[in-house]
């Protein structure tokens, strides 16, 4: 229609029926807890409940592994494990074990998350979830480590507390192809 010497145009577009929509693949997700000093408090009682939250979350035939870091790391299970309920089980205790105490080093537990043992597969959406203030002082490696790195996976990374670092996180999800979600005190 052209009013007033302008073109319109009317359109309508409907969503797929269900029976046409595609089907979700399974996932594997990485989730990655910063369990830091600069955690201490509110910031790691919210970043075990949404981890906790998250983990309530995953599908049959998803994947999935927790990695926690302060200034050692520890990575729950060897690989990537099936999202069984006795899977779950360990996972949910491990989560609600951790403790914030210790210095912050972010490379290694970001290093170990984006390493792809599959990283052909085309079966299954590879996603990293880091929960961290983003409390750190090497940004430039760390971006470095997520651009030559980030493979298949998308990183989704999940600001804690009052006042995480969003320069880093927002900066870290884009290079992962991912997103910034803060979760404030």
């Amino acid at each position: 229609e052209t009013v007033g010497g302008q073109n319109y145009l009317l359109a309508m577009v409907t969503p797929p029926t269900l029976d046409a929509a595609p089907k979700l693949l399974p996932r594997e997700l990485i989730f990655v807890i910063d369990n830091s000093g600069s955690m201490a408090g509110t910031s790691i009682v919210q970043a075990k409940q949404s981890l906790l939250f998250a983990l309530d979350r995953l599908r049959p035939g998803d994947k999935f592994n927790v990695v926690r870091f302060d200034d050692t790391m520890e990575t729950l299970f060897d690989k990537a494990v099936d999202a069984s309920s006795e899977n779950l089980a360990i996972a949910k205790n491990f989560v609600s074990r951790l403790d914030a105490a210790g210095g912050t080093e972010m490379l290694p537990a970001l290093a170990a998350a984006l390493t792809d043992p599959s990283p052909s597969d085309t079966t299954r959406l590879r996603q990293v979830v880091f929960l961290t203030d983003g409390a750190v002082g090497n940004e430039a490696q760390l971006f470095d480590e997520i651009a030559k790195h980030v493979g298949r996976s998308r990183l989704f990374t999940v600001g804690i507390g009052s006042a995480p670092n969003s320069y880093f996180m927002r900066r870290a999800a884009e290079l992962g192809r991912g997103t910034f979600t803060e979760i404030g005190a």
